[in-house]
Parts: C-alpha cells; structure tokens; sequence
C-alpha cells in the first residue's frame, strides 16, 4: 500500500488540517440540540447524518487506500483530541435532554422517544467506538474515560469481554461476537446479549486468580463497572425521575444494537483454521472485513481498518493500516450501509455468503468440510472447559 504523510507534521496546528475529518461526529450535538428544541421529527436529521449522509459521501469521495508511516511517532494531539473531549460532550448530550426535556414538557411521548432514540445513534455509533479507542491505550486517564463512555450506555463489561476475550479468540467458537456462517443478526444479537456478560465475567476471574486474587479483590473492574452504571442510572432518575431513567435505559439499548451491529459485520462467517486439540492459528489480517470507505472512516476513526487493529491493538487510529484484498477481505460498502443490510437477513445472506465461501476458497483452500466452522461446534481448549 502506498504511503501517506497526512496528518505526521511535528506542529499540532499545521496538523490541525489533517485531523479535521475525524471530527465529523462533532456535528451531530448541534443536531441533538435542534432536536430537543424543535420536536417533531428533527430527531431523524441525527441517523440521517451518521448513516446516510456519511454513506453518500462514500460514494462521492471513494476510498483511501494510503497508509501512514506506523513508526513516524507524529504528534497526533487533534487526532486524540477527538477522542478525549467526546465524554463530557456525550455527557452533556444525554443528561441535558433528559433535564430539559422534563423541565420543559414540550415534547411529547414520541418526540421524546424519538430524540432518545437519535442520541442513542450518537452514543453508540461514535460514543462506543471512541471507548473502544480508548479502553486499548496504556493512560490511565483515556481508559477512564473510555470506561464512562461505556458506563454511559450500560455496556461496561464490554471493557472485559473486548480485552480478554475477544482479542484472543476472535473467530473461533469461544468468541460471543464473532458472528456464525449464515448467523442471522437477530439470534446473534440475543445470543451476544445472553453470553457476553457471563463470557466477562468468566474471564475477569480466570485473569483474577492469575495474579492470585479473589473475584471480590477491590481491583475487580466489575466494582467500578457497577458503581459508574449505578450513578448513571442514579442521575438520569435524579434529573428525569422514573420517565428519565427510562428514556437513558432506551438510547442505551439503541447505542448497543449499533454496536453489535457492527460487531456482526466485522466478522461475519470468518473462522481462525482449527489445528487440533482445541488449537488455532495466529490470528491474521484475513480473520476481519475491512472497508476502505473515506467518509466512513473519517466518521468512525479508522474503525473500518480493522484487520490491523486486531493485529496491533493499541496502535491509534490515524496509524491503522489497511491491507490488499489478497491479504484481508473487503466489504462492498462502509460499515453504515453494511449494517443497514445486516438488519435484514435474506439480503445479508445473499449479499455476503458468496463472499464469505469466496473468502475460503481464497485463504483454505485445503479445508474441505466447513460444517463444524458454520455450526460453531469446534471443540474448545481444555482451558476455556
């Protein structure tokens, strides 16, 4: 891949140019604010940007195929920026409607669903990407914060089953959110909100009585996991009463229906080689769907180069790699768009099964019965019994 230097200038303001893109997301909090303040159906101008929008300018601007110099240690403060002030901006977003929306009852029943509904894109198209962003960096400050982000849409042991889990079995039948060959994201969805929690917390033990601690050790994030979604539901009651914790429980669901939405395309029907004994191959830059779509990109900083996340994890986001089809697998379209066809599984089905088979005869050539790989009945290794 050819190389770029966007965005790898020593000075943070002539990189100021370079890092503007990635703040697109900023546009939907005035958005939310016209929401709130209008009523009636402005809510949809939210998904209209962070979906439509974004997926349109695909079409105009194309793809990026150009890679950053990983090792050129630029100085990437907008670029971070983004990332580090989106918390209290998510903040403000959510419980300044719930306040306003109650002390100001203009709105009705629907209105209010409506915006909530239109935060909940925001929280979980951006506010969950940026935590993921986040929560993969060595400060302990961006991994609080990425922690409140995720607190703020109730999903907090996302930290644990992301970092413990997910990374190390990605695309084996061990991991809740790589989704099945010919999976439908409805069963994926309940089956992720049913096993993903418990996968969590499996895991935070074993990694626990690792270090020779007890589950109840004050160093259990699931303690801090409890008590930030307690103040947050706390809040929301507080500011809201019983109508307000509603509305912060709803765009919470909202923000992680967007998220395993995307979690459903980033891996959908892709499967690590089992080599036996419940053992399987490195994990490598075809084990993940990637879209080199420029807007979406922009939108959801780099989350569409995904193979390389996966290969270098705490590499941040304007460095993210993306790699040639004859190494890792290309969607059709953005992440946006692919999850919009997500949601309606004949069409899914029929858009990325061949892709997926294609896919197999590309890296496995060799592999000729993949009934076990679709059922995801592999055995498991004798540490995960």
């Amino acid at each position: 891949m050819p190389r770029s230097i966007e965005g790898m200038s020593d000075s943070p303001f002539s990189a100021v140019p370079a890092a503007a893109p990635f703040w697109l997301s900023a546009a939907l909090l005035p958005l939310v604010a016209l929401a709130a303040w209008q009523g009636g159906a402005w809510w949809m101008l939210i998904p209209a940007y962070a979906w439509y929008l974004t997926s349109a300018l695909d079409g105009i601007l194309g793809k990026n195929g150009m890679n950053a110099d990983p090792d050129a240690g630029a100085d990437l403060f907008w670029h971070r920026a983004i990332t580090v002030v989106w918390f209290p901006l998510q903040f403000a977003a959510i419980f300044g409607s719930i306040w306003y929306v109650q002390a100001t009852g203009h709105l009705s029943g629907w209105e209010k669903l409506g915006l909530f509904f239109g935060i909940g894109v925001l929280s979980g198209s951006i506010g969950i990407v940026y935590a993921h962003e986040l929560l993969h960096q060595k400060t302990v400050h961006e991994r609080w914060l990425g922690d409140l982000l995720l607190a703020s849409v109730l999903y907090s042991h996302f930290r644990t089953e992301h970092l413990l889990v997910h990374h190390s079995w990605v695309a084996t039948p061990r991991d809740a959110v790589s989704a099945r060959y010919n999976e439908g994201f409805y069963s994926f969805f309940v089956r992720v909100l049913r096993d993903g929690p418990r996968s969590a917390w499996i895991a935070e033990k074993r990694f626990l009585a690792r270090a020779g601690r007890s589950f109840g050790d004050r160093r259990n994030p699931f303690w801090r996991y409890a008590a930030l979604q307690g103040a947050m539901l706390a809040l929301a009651l507080v500011l809201g009463g019983w109508q307000g914790m509603g509305l912060f429980v709803f765009q919470a669901f909202i923000a992680v229906w967007q998220l395993e939405l995307t979690n459903y395309v980033e891996h959908y029907g892709l499967s690590r080689k089992h080599l036996g004994d419940g053992r399987y191959e490195l994990v490598r830059p075809r084990h993940s769907w990637n879209a080199s779509h420029r807007a979406t990109n922009w939108l959801l900083i780099n989350l569409q180069r995904h193979s390389d996340h996966h290969f270098k994890p705490d590499r941040r986001f304007p460095l993210l790699q993306t790699y040639a089809p004859d190494e890792a697998p290309q969607l059709p379209l953005g992440y946006p768009a692919m999850t919009f066809v997500a949601m309606i599984p004949p069409l899914w089905r029929r858009r990325m099964n061949p892709r997926v088979r294609a896919w197999r005869r590309q890296f496995y050539p060799e592999i000729g019965d993949w009934s076990a790989y679709n059922r995801g009945t592999l055995p498991m290794p004798r540490s995960a019994l």
